[in-house]
């Protein structure tokens, strides 16, 4: 397992998966658009194990990166620079926040391949994509706790794999294979293992109202290997595989 990680995006997911993995003693470097001057409070908050820097050097530290910005940027990244790297793509596409993506066509191609035709010289893994930020950071577990959930991952090359599984273990999550990119459609929004399952009935967001201070304070619920295996399989692809925005009950109408 490499003993360092890089994170494109300090987002709500790339700070707390930064958290995650500098509390389980690796080594973070991570960036943002920017500046690395704007994550002295997070990199304050985090420790001496990580450290901000501009994307090459991100990418020159390590050669596992999470990366977590918004999908419309996606076509944008630098293929050379991110080339021999693995890519663990937790990019969900949201038109609300995206805009009208042409390309984004889920009855027929994942996310996550257009992720890969892009960084043709990176190995890319679907990962960390289907968790709410919240739960995602306060579910994590140690290996063998019997209230460890599981998270799915889908890739083309299975080095890359391996090693995504490594790093999520280390992180505090069990993994469920979906198989190839192609079949990394099962885990996209709207689908059974996307988000809900993690969370209880009164705390999510997807099928109803709830505050910010619920969302933000309650815990979420085990998904185990089992579960997810499950939720994966029940998964029926159709063109809509879209994310909406939470709409909390006490935010502006």
């Amino acid at each position: 397992m490499t003993q360092t990680i890089g994170i494109i995006g300090s987002g709500m997911i790339g700070a707390n998966v930064a958290r995650l993995a500098t509390v389980a003693g690796l080594n973070v470097v991570i960036c943002n658009s920017r500046g690395p001057e704007t994550l002295a409070e997070l990199i304050g908050e985090l420790g001496p194990k990580a450290r901000a820097a501009a994307l090459p050097e991100v990418a020159s530290s390590t050669d596992l990166i999470v990366l977590a910005v918004p999908f419309a940027i996606y076509a944008g990244l630098p293929v050379d620079t991110l080339g021999g790297k693995i890519i663990i793509d937790t990019l969900n596409y949201y038109p609300q926040r995206d805009g009208v993506m042409p390309e984004v066509k889920t009855d027929t191609i994942a996310t996550s391949e257009l992720v890969q035709r892009t960084l043709s010289k990176s190995r890319v893994v679907r990962g960390l994509n289907n968790v709410d930020f919240v739960r995602l950071l306060t579910s994590a577990r140690p290996h063998g706790a019997p209230d460890r959930s599981a998270l799915p991952i889908a890739g083309d090359d299975a080095d890359a794999k391996a090693k995504v599984v490594q790093f999520l273990d280390t992180i505090g999550y069990d993994a469920v294979d979906m198989g190839p990119l192609s079949e990394s459609w099962r885990s996209e929004p709207t689908m059974p293992v996307y988000v809900s399952p993690y969370m209880t009935p009164e705390t999510s967001y997807v099928s109803q109202r709830v505050t910010v201070s619920t969302f933000m304070s309650a815990s979420g619920r085990t998904v185990s290997r089992d579960e997810v295996a499950d939720l994966v399989q029940k998964a029926v692809r159709h063109d809509n595989m879209v994310g909406m925005l939470p709409v909390f009950a006490d935010s502006a109408s």
